[in-house]
């Protein structure tokens, strides 16, 4: 099992310890798109055509909650994914 594989699995699993540049890392390599706002705010919030945006505080470790919405998000992906290749 790939290094990638086993964050999705943290994901899947709602691992308490999950770092913010580790969702970053799976949200991005699904096709979204990262944007910090201006002023200094300490969330980031992940774009893509299609899918509702994420907004996510930096701060680590990333609440449940937050691992929630990913985890949802790129099971939505997956399931659109194999929706197509049927």
């Amino acid at each position: 099992m790939s290094k990638f594989d086993k964050l999705l699995q943290r994901i899947k699993n709602l691992d308490k310890g999950l770092r913010f540049d580790e969702v970053k890392k799976v949200l991005l390599s699904y096709g979204y798109t990262l944007k910090f706002p201006h002023g200094g705010s300490s969330h980031a919030t992940f774009r893509k055509e299609g899918y509702n945006s994420i907004t996510i505080p930096t701060h680590e470790p990333i609440k449940r909650i937050y691992i929630i919405l990913v985890k949802e998000t790129i099971e939505r992906i997956d399931e659109d994914e194999a929706d197509k290749n049927d």
